[in-house]
């Protein structure tokens, strides 16, 4: 314990300081400080290769159970 008391007073002269603010800069707005921590598309157009593929997978399936004989059905 006597170790973390020895780290913590390394900072009491700063601990309590408020946080510095440029006088040149701007702060940025949260908006545009959102969007750089945003997911990064690296395979653009991805999304929708897959979405497609689904649907075109999706069809088959329907095209398929279309075409599925019914057994309460005579063949003809």
């Amino acid at each position: 314990m006597q170790r973390l008391d020895v780290n913590m007073n390394k900072y009491d002269d700063i601990i309590h300081l408020e946080h510095p603010t440029s006088t040149k800069h701007p702060r940025m707005p949260l908006e545009k400080r959102a969007a750089q921590f945003a997911p990064f598309a690296a395979l653009t157009g991805l999304d929708d290769a897959i979405e497609q593929t689904g649907q075109k997978h999706t069809d088959s399936v329907q095209n398929a159970e279309e075409h599925i004989p019914d057994p309460d059905f005579p063949a003809q």
